[in-house]
């Protein structure tokens, strides 16, 4: 009897560690987010093994979802490996699009540049890395609980819609900045505290000088415009020089040029208080 009896308690006190431990492994990770900074993410990206592997089937890239662990941390991240170049394209809207490219390399210059203008607390953090023979960006993955379309399709209410616009206005003037081809609602991802994260610029960095959407321009936060008229095109050519072009940088350029003018027109014609925040 008591031979069984320690038997059982030893199976209870197995399974109780079983429970456990995903949920400590869980709370590393959350902890994780707030606590690494993003070197130390840049480096766990680069530098951890690859201990798992899933294909996401969202996305038209279909990226994958990869388990890093260095020993201490295991968290997941994204890896997409798309790179490619054709002479013209017919978009699922219809239109042909010339020259065009959809590349992996795109997510990183993306993330460098929020870094350039403060907002790389927006965009998760990218890195280029290689797997399985070919390279790609490798992102942190985020605690999602839904993205844009999902939320506008059920009609989910923000539980701050001020906070929530603060954060939509900076994502527009992005939007502006990179030029994406293909941005649409999946690409804004929403925390379970309802925070933004902007994701997939694989279609940005397109060489048009004019603004895609400017009327969508009609606040903006007054760091950022700072950031935005202090952006060197010489800082962002050497830090972006294995992943844009000079074309692709001098696109850049005029389209903060035309950002910034925008805003200086609205706040000439409202005041800062109506249009800075």
């Amino acid at each position: 009897m008591y031979i069984l009896h320690q038997n059982r308690r030893s199976l209870m006190v197995g399974a109780m560690i079983c429970l456990i431990c995903p949920l400590v492994a869980r709370a590393t990770d959350e902890t994780a987010q707030t606590t690494l900074t993003k070197d130390q993410i840049k480096h766990f990206l680069v530098s951890a093994k690859i201990v798992g592997s899933k294909q996401s089937g969202k996305g038209i890239t279909s990226p994958w979802r990869l388990t890093l662990s260095d020993g201490t941390l295991t968290h997941d991240a994204s890896f997409q490996a798309v790179d490619e170049h054709k002479s013209s394209v017919t978009l699922a809207s219809g239109r042909t699009e010339l020259n065009f490219v959809d590349s992996y390399k795109y997510n990183i210059a993306a993330y460098t540049l929020a870094e350039l203008v403060g907002m790389d607390d927006i965009l998760p953090v990218y890195v280029e890395r290689s797997w399985k023979g070919n390279s790609g960006s490798l992102s942190w993955w985020l605690p999602v609980k839904m993205d844009e379309e999902e939320r506008v399709k059920n009609k989910i209410a923000v539980p701050d819609p001020d906070a929530w616009d603060n954060q939509m206005y900076k994502i527009r003037v992005f939007d502006q900045l990179v030029n994406d081809a293909d941005a649409n609602l999946t690409n804004v991802l929403i925390s379970p505290d309802f925070k933004i994260w902007r994701v997939d610029f694989s279609r940005a960095f397109r060489l048009y000088k004019d603004l895609q959407r400017p009327n969508d321009l009609v606040r903006c936060d007054r760091q950022l415009l700072e950031k935005l008229k202090a952006l060197d095109a010489n800082e962002l050519a050497t830090k972006t020089k294995h992943y844009l072009s000079k074309d692709e940088v001098k696109a850049v350029m005029a389209r903060r040029d035309k950002i910034v003018e925008h805003f200086q027109k609205l706040i000439a014609e409202k005041g800062e208080k109506g249009v800075l925040y």
